[in-house]
């Protein structure tokens, strides 16, 4: 059984008449939103107002890391593939047609006549050659470069030991494509819907600074140049962001949303606030003690959404005690996972007590970080910290309301079984990730969401030269099994594998999971192409206003 139908279960709501919700004071019905609100005006003038939960700090696709990052780049750039909006199977994009080789390693894409950047210039096959040598320079220096590797020699390359010329990519014309895959890949059309693979105007970039500088300012408002569904047309740190529908886009007949206005609102209660007070279709999340109360009195506003999303405590295995796998075991094994889902999530989420989510591609995780205080007693113990004697508090670190209920439960369990103190300390988004690049950090409140539905997506975050790990482990036995299971074609042998390194991870327990998530947030009932998806994206070209 899959993680989907696990879940769906949890995650039918009864919906009740609009009264009932008008009266218990918690929203107003679809027909009462104040006059003019933007909700209103949105759903005339097919404008779509969304949440993006943090201010967004790139828009750079090769550059992208956070959720809010990589949906925005999805509205502005499209690559060979896009997804289909019910399901997200990969569909045609830029290249209408390809082929696969007998030997499943040779793509060869062919792509639409006519295409276009948003400044009228033709995009053709070596505008992706560019792209992907771009973001996999060294220089460049982009966490997401790993997910290129299944490409012939792209590994050599990133990692400054090949030249370019000997990854498999190669533009035999304007309109066709070659690509070399170093492996047969069974979920390669999935993985090229990721930013990582999304053209960028290398010419623009070059002509604003460096190709390969961070800092370039070329996706500015009037210096972004994409040839996604949407253009940027304002960009107001810490307020919004606006793209607007682009006529030059190749199928823009399709499209019927005008514009999107990302509202960045660094706290879910303002966002809950704001949804209620008719300025959000769509909100980023919403606050844990409201859920009850919407599942009873406003579920046609309520969505749960079963999600390939894992949530965990990072370790800074660098840090003193923290390099310890003794003392990080012990730390895992005392919480209690299913009280924190039953008592303070209240939206379907499951107790986790290995990393990857099972029922992916029919793996299942064998080994498990179970809740086992005694056990996490006995670890303690012998590191030579009974009862927590001669252990320093240690910090954790998260961003909003609902991380925090739940730092607070782990506190008081490690507090109370342990003997272990713990800090809380609450950090601005940005200030976060830079703190977590850095490894200036002991404990993360962190999560992941899958790349694509496979085990690769979770397993890879923890190979040594992951741009995502930002524990300081690394395991050389963990990466000899993954880069086994990447040349293993069939499916038992490859999830035997993925058994084995997840095995190892969890022993050393560079991480501590905590739940299965789902996606819990508030959406209009005029929004329409909106569907449930296991990795929570939305083609915006599919999704329309209508009351």
């Amino acid at each position: 059984m899959t993680l989907h139908q696990r879940l769906l279960p949890l995650l039918r709501f009864r919906s009740l008449p609009a009264i009932v919700l008008a009266t218990a004071g918690l929203l107003p019905s679809a027909g009462c939103l104040k006059r003019g609100t933007d909700v209103e005006r949105g759903n005339r003038e097919q404008i779509l107002h969304r949440a993006t939960g943090y201010e967004i700090g790139n828009l750079d696709p090769h550059l992208a890391t956070n959720i809010s990052e990589l949906d925005l780049a999805s509205a502005l750039f499209e690559g060979l593939v896009t997804e289909d909006p019910s399901d997200l199977h990969p569909v045609p994009g830029v290249a209408e047609s390809w082929e696969l080789s007998a030997d499943r390693l040779t793509y060869t894409f062919h792509l639409r006549a006519g295409v276009q950047w948003s400044n009228g210039t033709p995009l053709t096959a070596q505008d992706f050659v560019a792209s992907w040598q771009r973001i996999l320079t060294p220089a460049l220096a982009s966490p997401n470069a790993g997910l290129l590797y299944v490409l012939q020699g792209a590994e050599a390359f990133a990692k400054g030991g090949g030249s370019f010329s000997q990854v498999g990519v190669q533009a035999l014309d304007a309109r066709t494509l070659r690509v070399t895959l170093a492996q047969p890949t069974p979920y390669f059309l999935a993985l090229l819907t990721h930013p990582a693979w999304l053209p960028v105007p290398v010419a623009v970039i070059a002509a604003n600074g460096g190709l390969h500088d961070r800092a370039n300012p070329w996706t500015r408002p009037g210096k972004l140049v994409g040839n996604g569904a949407f253009t940027l047309q304002t960009w107001e740190p810490n307020q919004r962001i606006v793209v607007v529908k682009s006529p030059r886009y190749w199928d823009a007949a399709h499209v019927r949303l005008q514009a999107i206005h990302f509202h960045p609102i660094d706290s879910i209660d303002a966002e809950e606030r704001a949804f209620r007070a008719g300025q959000l279709h769509v909100t980023y999340a919403l606050p844990f003690g409201k859920i009850d109360a919407y599942r009873r009195d406003g579920a046609r506003f309520l969505r749960a959404d079963a999600y390939l999303n894992t949530y965990f405590l990072r370790f800074n295995v660098a840090r003193p005690f923290l390099n310890d796998p003794r003392v990080r075991r012990a730390l895992a094994l005392a919480i209690d996972r299913a009280a924190i889902a039953d008592k303070i999530l209240r939206g379907g989420q499951l107790p986790a007590y290995a990393f990857t989510p099972p029922g992916i591609g029919g793996y299942t995780p064998t080994a498990r970080l179970p809740t086992d205080f005694n056990e996490a007693r006995r670890l303690l113990a012998e590191a030579g910290y009974p009862g927590g004697r001669g252990l320093p508090p240690f910090e954790l670190l998260f961003i909003s309301e609902n991380h925090r209920l739940i730092a607070e439960a782990v506190q008081e369990m490690w507090r109370k079984e342990l003997g272990v103190q713990l800090r809380l300390g609450s950090e601005e988004f940005k200030t976060l990730l830079e703190q977590r690049r850095t490894g200036q950090y002991q404990i993360l409140f962190s999560d992941w969401v899958g790349d694509y539905p496979d085990p690769s997506t979770f397993l890879d975050v923890w190979r040594s030269d992951s741009g995502n790990n930002h524990t300081g482990w690394a395991n050389a036995d963990y990466d000899s099994l993954l880069r086994s299971a990447s040349l293993t074609t069939d499916s038992a042998a490859r999830n035997a594998l993925f058994q084995k390194a997840e095995a190892l991870l969890l022993a050393a327990a560079p991480i501590a999971p905590l739940y299965y998530n789902t996606h819990i947030f508030l959406l209009q009932p005029s929004v329409h192409g909106w569907h449930p998806t296991l990795l929570d994206h939305h083609p915006y070209k599919d999704v329309w206003l209508e009351e």
